[in-house]
């Protein structure tokens, strides 16, 4: 199997690309740091193929896109993993280009990646297309705008783009992530409940994927949690999240 993976040299992106190798899959790997990427390439057991960019490069990504596939001739599963967060004020002036980043790689570079997969995908009528959201994007949270509203805007497309190619017989798989240990979540100033590492995070995903569910919460604590937080009324729901703990003001 062939698997693409953006997002690769650290956290949730790293620990899919450790899963996959070590079942014995090829990966194509897409990464903005190369020297961390190629030392995930050199440790990885078996064959694989890095290629460093950054995903809002649409270009460079399609490039990559392209000659995975020529290298392996047919991918079966690509998982948009790149992902950024911080804590942003819509008040602060300064905060509009952290939006704008925010959504650019959560958001448009899920679409960027997709989008050069799906006619070879659909002419075989099959393959496996995933999109990393959170649970963060299941309701608005203080502190948090850019964050939540591009994480509910993944799950939103990927709901679109899964009905798109049904007939095509191309699936599409959203996972939402708890709390997983990585550089990003390590910056989170407050407790987080039903933490995953993320080789853990990593095994669960896939089987997740493997077995082409459409939508699915990790760890299950957490997809109780957000059932419960989707059918809370707005003004308990105010009353709840409002002095809720905020994410640092910092990009990761």
């Amino acid at each position: 199997m062939a698997v693409f993976i953006t997002g690769a040299s650290s956290g949730i992106g790293q620990a899919l690309a450790w899963h996959y190798a070590r079942a014995g899959h090829t990966l194509g790997l897409v990464a903005r740091r190369g020297e961390r990427l190629a030392q995930l390439v050199e440790a990885l057991p078996g064959q694989h193929y890095s290629y460093v960019l950054d995903v809002l490069d649409r270009g460079a990504l399609h490039q990559a896109a392209r000659e995975f596939e020529a290298a392996v001739g047919a991918v079966d599963v690509v998982i948009a993993s790149a992902g950024v967060s911080a804590g942003t004020l819509t008040e602060t002036v300064a905060d509009f280009e952290v939006f704008e980043r925010i959504f650019a790689v959560n958001v448009m570079a899920t679409m960027a990646t997709f989008e050069p997969f799906i006619a070879g995908m659909s002419e075989r009528r099959s393959g496996t297309l995933v999109g990393i959201s959170s649970v963060a994007g299941v309701r608005g949270l203080p502190g948090a705008g850019a964050y939540s509203a591009s994480k509910a805007a993944v799950t939103t497309y990927c709901e679109s783009l899964r009905l798109e190619l049904k007939p095509h017989g191309v699936s599409v798989v959203t996972i939402a992530p708890g709390y997983v240990r990585s550089e990003m979540t390590a910056k989170n100033p407050y407790r987080m409940p039903f933490l995953l590492s993320a080789d853990v995070f990593a095994a669960r995903a896939a089987r997740v994927i493997g077995d082409k569910r459409r939508y699915a919460v990790i760890p299950w604590q957490m997809a109780i949690v957000s059932r419960l937080m989707r059918i809370l009324p707005n003004a308990l729901y105010d009353r709840l999240a409002v002095n809720a703990p905020r994410k640092p003001r910092n990009e990761s």
